[in-house]
C-alpha cells in the first residue's frame, strides 16, 4: 500500500530526556551534524533538556535540524517556578514541543485536560506540538487500546484552533525503553485508527499532519516502521542518544520512505 502521506518527508524526533550536560550536549550535537551532513531526506528535530537548547540551536543554526522542546507549561508567564512556557521555547528558538510524553503522565500526573491546555498554549506561540499518545500494558490486555487511545486523541487536540499544524506520536507505555517494539503491523493500525478519526472527526485532510512511532526505535527496526501506510516518522529515545545510531535511524527511515514511494 503507497504511504497516505508519500508527499511528505519522514520526520524523525530524537527526545534525549533528562541526560546530557553542556559538553556531551555540544558533543552529541557536533557528531550527529557531521553524520547528517546535507542530509535532507527527512526533518530531523533534536529535543535536548533546558539547559541545552540555546546551545544546540546555535550550533543547529542554519542546517536542516530543528529544535524542539520536551516540555511546556500553558500559562504565558507568572508564580510558577521551575515552568518554562512555551512563549519562552519560541524566544531560544524552538520550532516543536512534547506534550503529553508518558513519562510525564505516570511520574507527574499530567491529565488529558492539562495536555490539552498545553496543545492549545503550544500552537498560540507558533510551536508545532507533538502530542504523544498510548497505553498501558493492562490498557492493551484487557483490549481497550484503541478506545482509550482515540480518547487521548480527542482531549488532547480538543482545544486546537482549526487548521493549526500539530503531530502525533503513538507510544505504547509498555514499549518505552523496555527493548519491546509494537510489530509494525500493530503501530501502523493504531495509527491507521487515529488518521481515520482526524480525518472524520475534525476534519483534516491526510496529508496535513504526521503520525509518528514511538517506543524502542532504533536502526534494526526503522525501516519496517516508516514503511507502513500511516507511519510518516519516529520519536526516538534511548537511541538519539548515540550519534551514530540516530543516524543510522534518520538515514533508515530516508530508505524505508524512497522505497515504499517508487
Amino acid at each position: 500500500m503507497a504511504k497516505v502521506s508519500s508527499e511528505r518527508k519522514p520526520l524523525i524526533i530524537g527526545n534525549w530526556k533528562m541526560n546530557g550536560m553542556s559538553a556531551t550536549s555540544r558533543a552529541l550535537t557536533r557528531e550527529l551534524m557531521q553524520a547528517l551532513h546535507n542530509h535532507d531526506a527527512c526533518e530531523v528535530v533534536l529535543c535536548p533538556p533546558f539547559t541545552a537548547l540555546t546551545q544546540v540551536r546555535e550550533l543547529i543554526s542554519g542546517t536542516n535540524m530543528r529544535l524542539g522542546g520536551q516540555n511546556g507549561f500553558p500559562a504565558d508567564k507568572g508564580a510558577f517556578t521551575g515552568e518554562v512556557s512555551m512563549a519562552m521555547l519560541r524566544d531560544v528558538g524552538c520550532d516543536y514541543v512534547l506534550v503529553g510524553h508518558s513519562e510525564r503522565r505516570q511520574h507527574l500526573a499530567e491529565d488529558d485536560g492539562f495536555i490539552a491546555r498545553k496543545v492549545f498554549a503550544a500552537s498560540g506561540h507558533g510551536l508545532t506540538p507533538v502530542l504523544c499518545v498510548g497505553e498501558s500494558r493492562e490498557v492493551r490486555l484487557a483490549g481497550e487500546s484503541e478506545r482509550f487511545v482515540l480518547r487521548q486523541v480527542e482531549t488532547g487536540l480538543s482545544m486546537l484552533p482549526h487548521g493549526a499544524s500539530f503531530v502525533v506520536a503513538y507510544e505504547p507505555v509498555w514499549a518505552i525503553g523496555t527493548g519491546l517494539a509494537a510489530t509494525t503491523h500493530d503501530a501502523n493500525a493504531m495509527l491507521s485508527s487515529v488518521r481515520a478519526w482526524l480525518c472524520e472527526k475534525r476534519g483534516i485532510l491526510a496529508p496535513n499532519f504526521n503520525l509518528l512511532y514511538g517506543g524502542s526505535v532504533d536502526s534494526s527496526n526503522i525501516t519496517d516502521f516508516i514503511a507502513q501506510s500511516d507511519i510518516d516518522g519516529a520519536l526516538v529515545g534511548g537511541a538519539s542518544l548515540n550519534a551514530q545510531a540516530f543516524a543510522a535511524v534518520v538515514l533508515g527511515a530516508a530508505r524505508g520512505h524512497t522505497c515504499t514511494n517508487k
